[in-house]
């Protein structure tokens, strides 16, 4: 299942995470965004699912934001797992 594929993820982070955890809410976002998404692709004016899909966005924004002023490092590492943002070479 893929819930259970996740939890497994999470784990490698820290043992000691919860299922209410900041990180698994995230991870569990991210995949009903790409579930979303993968649907918005064959039917594209599908209206309520695309609010549905900007609702989603800004509920992971926001606790994305809140986890990069909480803790950096984890911050760092969940983005870099999960492929969320480009990264930035200088």
């Amino acid at each position: 299942m893929v819930k259970n594929s996740f939890i497994s993820i999470i784990s490698v982070i820290s043992q000691e995470e919860k299922r209410g955890s900041i990180e698994f809410q995230i991870l569990s976002l991210t995949n009903r965004i790409r579930k979303l998404s993968s649907h918005l692709e064959l039917h594209r004016k599908d209206y309520l699912s695309q609010r549905g899909l900007r609702k989603i966005l800004g509920k992971r924004q926001r606790l994305l934001s809140y986890l990069s002023k909480k803790n950096r490092i984890c911050y760092k590492e969940l983005i870099n797992q999960l492929a969320i943002r480009e990264s930035k070479t200088r």
